[in-house]
């Protein structure tokens, strides 16, 4: 289902930066109902890059004009799986979806993907065609625990990525897997909203204080993986 678009900012932050911001943010902006106690969870996700790595390169070029598929799972919840397309072009960013099994995907990972043109999801057809046309395949898989707080004026929500990790795309994907750190002690933050970000959230957050950055999870651990 199509989206509205969302404008997106990111920032590479301290560790220090982060326990401030959280301290701010904790009475004002509430957890996402999908955490755990301690208020986070962890974020597996396998992304497709061609022969050519075209994603990765498109990101360190700075294309105002881009899309990357990504299959995502969150803790070790297999149940609930699903196929990303997020498109960008000039700060604002549509992610679009469609749910896939642990079936299908270990079937995908195998090099079986003739079930895939037979889809009942339009998203999943058109990956197989970029497989087929663009020789997209998976690459690498990028895992990371997230921090999120939601604001719904605005419909705000701001995460803290940190304990970024990076392993091969293969079946593992799915299973418990060893995997190498690829930013250690960095700490990712991340706003998402819709037409305007409120001017409280703004003077919490104090966003000139950090420096705008053009930091890819994807791309820190293909230096990895």
């Amino acid at each position: 289902m199509d989206q509205q678009p969302r404008h997106e900012l990111k920032h590479e932050i301290t560790y220090g930066d982060y326990l401030a911001l959280r301290r701010r943010l904790l009475p004002v902006m509430q957890h996402d109902p999908h955490v755990g106690q301690d208020g986070l969870y962890r974020v597996h996700s396998l992304y497709f890059d061609n022969h050519n790595d075209k994603i990765l390169r498109e990101k360190l070029d700075g294309k105002a004009e881009r899309e990357k598929f990504r299959i995502r799972y969150y803790n070790n919840d297999l149940d609930h799986i699903q196929l990303e397309k997020k498109y960008k072009n000039h700060g604002l960013g549509v992610k679009y979806n469609a749910p896939m099994t642990a079936d299908q995907v270990r079937a995908l990972l195998r090099g079986d993907t003739a079930w895939m043109a037979e889809s009942p999801h339009g998203l999943i057809r058109e990956l197989y065609v970029k497989m087929k046309t663009e020789t997209l395949r998976p690459r690498t898989t990028v895992d990371y625990v997230r921090e999120p707080f939601l604001y719904s004026p605005g419909n705000v929500r701001v995460t803290f990525d940190s304990q970024i990790e990076s392993a091969g795309a293969d079946e593992n994907f799915l299973e418990p897997h060893a995997a190498i750190p690829a930013a250690r002690g960095k700490i990712v933050l991340e706003i998402k909203y819709d037409r305007y970000l409120p001017a409280l959230v703004a003077g919490l957050l104090d966003l000139g204080n950090f420096r705008a950055a053009a930091f890819s999870k994807y791309a820190i651990c293909r230096m990895v993986y």
